[in-house]
């Protein structure tokens, strides 16, 4: 559906129709700095098509939109340029990543926003640029800008939340006092929020980077700006990539903590087993049940094997206690 409609010129709202055709009759009529900024979330495809064909959207981007589920991307086509974003959202109370989806349709007199998910971070973003009229004077490229910065500002915001849980998570793992049995399962979980931060930021400096050098309705004068958006996506990129590696080395500790653990218990089932094994084969022995065994008619007899049968265990339990098996 349609959120919002509005026209512009010279950094300004200006009086409008609330209809898309009236909006754009009035930011045409009002100079050559005038434009239109649509906001629709979640249109249906009866709804986007009558856009589309208001503003002579090629279909392909059109059927994009509806769709959703886009790679990052920039396209242009005849007489729109589509950029495809992903949003992020980051939840730590779950430790779950929420994605969501940003459409924006740039023209020579529009700019479009097409959003899909909840968590946008797009909420309060024409509000902030209707309070900076010389930015928002470079029409339709300073919202493309703003809509960009917002987005990778989210994905820092994303990246520092969980680089927070992993440093928790990392000292939780090698603390001494820890009861947590699933670790790996908790780690495995991780490492998918990070491949949903990757999956969105990974793909998205090549647009970027396009957009900088010189895309077909985006003004010169934005380039520096899309430059330090670029910028960003590429250090959130780094910090999605070591926290990627930082998983993997916890991973590979706790696989090797798991084995020394293991070690250690077998050790400990093979010490006590030795002990139970020296009184049980020394019964056995005296169990057979032999005709002529003299130690079985001398009354020393029975306290001897039991003496016997204790300083062997004892030797047994102070040799494996000195080699750290019990």
């Amino acid at each position: 559906m349609i959120v919002h409609c509005a026209a512009y010129h010279d950094g300004r709202r200006i009086e409008a129709p609330e209809d898309l055709a009236g909006a754009l009759a009035a930011a045409r009529a009002a100079g050559p700095d005038g434009f239109v900024w649509i906001g629709l979330f979640e249109p249906t495809a009866e709804e986007l098509d009558r856009v589309g064909q208001e503003f002579a959207l090629h279909p392909l981007a059109v059927e994009d939109a509806v769709s959703a589920h886009q790679r990052p991307k920039v396209e242009a086509y005849k007489g729109s340029l589509f950029v495809a974003l992903k949003t992020l959202g980051y939840h730590p109370g779950g430790h779950v990543v929420t994605v969501g989806e940003v459409m924006v349709f740039l023209g020579p007199d529009f700019v479009m926003t097409v959003r899909h998910g909840e968590d946008s971070p797009l909420g309060g973003l024409r509000a902030a640029l209707e309070q900076d009229p010389e930015q928002l004077r470079y029409g339709p490229s300073s919202v493309l800008h703003s809509v960009c910065d917002t987005i990778v500002d989210g994905y820092m915001d994303v990246a520092a939340g969980l680089q927070t849980d992993l440093d928790e998570l990392e000292a939780d793992i090698f603390s001494p006092s820890r009861v947590d049995r699933d670790t790996a399962g908790r780690i495995y979980g991780y490492k998918r929020q990070v491949m949903s931060v990757r999956r969105a930021t990974g793909p998205l400096l090549e647009p970027m980077l396009a957009l900088e050098r010189g895309a077909r309705f985006v003004r010169p004068e934005a380039a520096p700006y899309l430059r330090d958006v670029a910028d960003h996506v590429a250090r959130v990129n780094d910090q999605v990539d070591g926290m990627d590696r930082l998983l993997s080395d916890i991973l590979n500790a706790n696989l090797a903590q798991v084995s020394v653990q293991q070690n250690n218990d077998m050790r400990k089932i093979s010490a006590w087993a030795a002990l139970a094994a020296v009184p049980t084969m020394i019964a056995g022995i005296y169990g057979m049940n032999f005709e002529h065994m003299p130690e079985l008619h001398q009354i020393w007899g029975y306290p001897a094997v039991l003496v016997l049968m204790t300083v062997v265990c004892l030797v047994l339990h102070r040799v494996f206690k000195r080699h750290d098996w019990l």
